[in-house]
């Protein structure tokens, strides 16, 4: 819920012993059906710091690796480099010292990397609602769902890459890939967690779509349709052949971003971006700290400004391409229809 800046001042400013005061209480019982009435403020409320930064979203990327080797991965080539945990953990902070309320957990895969438990641990602790995009193989390991209980997500959002077997497999290039899907949907459904599907739709899966809409509907999980391949994220080709020229959809029209002014990226080195697709120029949060977000202004304006090609362009108006995004599509010297009125 929203509260005002008097009550948020009334909160922060009260002993940890205080009462709760009546208001709360009363919106936690309509909000929530809590009943808090006996409990104080230190036991009940974080009360996080006000930044003057203006963040109020990132996405953490805490790997560039993945247990599985999809046709249609964006990331090209999977490394599985990544900062030890001292500063894994000192990264956290400066998003919270941003402002960072969403946070968004992702990869590769972010289930399989080492030190996703205590990543995922502290970024709640410290007053985050977490959003972990994964493609659910590991949700059935009792370890990860006590930690996704104890500690609930905001959101889990799940790929699913085919409704069979065969194509789900063929996609994933991993024998069994599906039954390990399936086995982390039914945990989820029985922890109650908030999963979110999100229906991969390429050449091999493209038959399929009713399929897994009612494979969402069987569970009662929320779903939304992705099906316009993008390049990778070096600009590489290699994703662009799994689309379905069928399910290619025109895209909403493009009427502006706050990346770099209410949200960022940072990369599993601590390298934070704009957003995922404009990586460079880039703030290297290891050596500059939480004030370096400062430069991402600039750097978000900048990129994306209408430039080379698209400078002038009649339709800019009605695009629905980021000038982000259209350089790696550049990049990869896709077809113009893929991104492009012109085309």
């Amino acid at each position: 819920m929203q509260i005002s800046t008097p009550r948020y001042r009334e909160l922060a400013d009260a002993p940890n012993s205080s009462v709760l005061p009546g208001w709360l209480v009363d919106a936690a019982r309509e909000c929530w059906s809590l009943d808090v009435s006996s409990r104080d403020i230190g036991s009940t409320v974080l009360v996080r710091a006000e930044s003057d930064l203006g963040f109020a979203r990132c996405s953490y990327e805490l790997n560039l690796f993945c247990n599985y080797d999809c046709q249609i991965c964006y990331l090209g080539e999977k490394v599985s480099a990544g900062l030890p945990w001292d500063q894994r953990e000192r990264l956290l902070r400066m998003m919270a010292e941003s402002g960072v309320l969403w946070l968004q957990l992702t990869g590769g895969e972010p289930l399989i990397d080492r030190f996703f438990p205590q990543v995922y641990e502290l970024a709640f602790d410290l007053g985050m609602m977490i959003t972990v995009s994964s493609n659910g193989s590991r949700l059935a390991d009792p370890s990860i769902l006590d930690l996704l209980t104890t500690r609930r997500p905001y959101r889990m959002t799940l790929s699913v890459y085919g409704a069979s077997k065969e194509s789900y497999d063929a996609q994933t290039q991993r024998r069994g890939s599906h039954a390990k899907f399936i086995q982390g949907l039914d945990a989820a459904k029985e922890a109650d967690l908030p999963v979110k599907l999100s229906l991969i739709v390429t050449k091999d899966s493209e038959d399929e779509v009713d399929q897994m809409i009612a494979l969402a509907d069987k569970y009662g999980f929320p779903f939304h349709i992705y099906s316009n391949m993008s390049p990778t994220i070096h600009g590489g080709a290699e994703s662009l052949p799994s689309q379905s020229a069928a399910h290619l959809k025109p895209r909403s029209v493009f009427t502006g971003c706050n990346a770099g002014h209410t949200h960022y990226h940072v990369d599993p080195l601590g390298k934070a971006s704009i957003c995922k697709i404009g990586r460079d120029p880039n703030v290297d949060l290891m050596t500059e700290g939480a004030q370096g977000l400062r430069r991402l202004n600039a750097i978000g304006d900048a990129l994306l400004t209408r430039q080379g090609g698209c400078s002038g362009c009649t339709k800019s108006g009605t695009c629905g391409t980021c000038m982000p995004l259209a350089n790696i599509y550049r990049q990869a010297e896709a077809p113009l229809a893929s991104y492009c009125q012109h085309g």
